[in-house]
């Protein structure tokens, strides 16, 4: 399945909210469009929070994206990933043309 990273930003609303049950709430959302999360971390500078999240297709990540943000009040901004082994082997390609 595809992997996509999701970066969230609190509002200040957001911040209000936070706690382990919404988290737990939020795992739900994720698990319900057919997500897994491979990671979920807070941090420090331009966003609040990094998850790593395996998805069947871009539409449920899309799903996921706006139902969280529902959900938390948190805006998150998701971007699919493509390995490193895998994207030299594209540019490679591209060279070709």
């Amino acid at each position: 399945m595809p992997i996509f990273m999701m970066f969230g930003k609190y509002s200040s609303e957001a911040l209000k909210g936070i706690s382990s049950e919404r988290t737990d709430r939020a795992v739900e959302v994720i698990k319900k469009h057919g997500g897994k999360v491979v990671s979920m971390y807070a941090v420090l500078g331009e966003h609040d929070l990094v998850f790593t999240l395996d998805f069947p297709d871009m539409e449920k990540a899309l799903a996921t994206s706006v139902q969280l943000n529902k959900l938390t009040g948190i805006a998150f901004t998701t971007s699919p990933v493509v390995e490193v082994e895998k994207f030299d082997k594209l540019v490679g390609e591209a060279k070709d043309i």
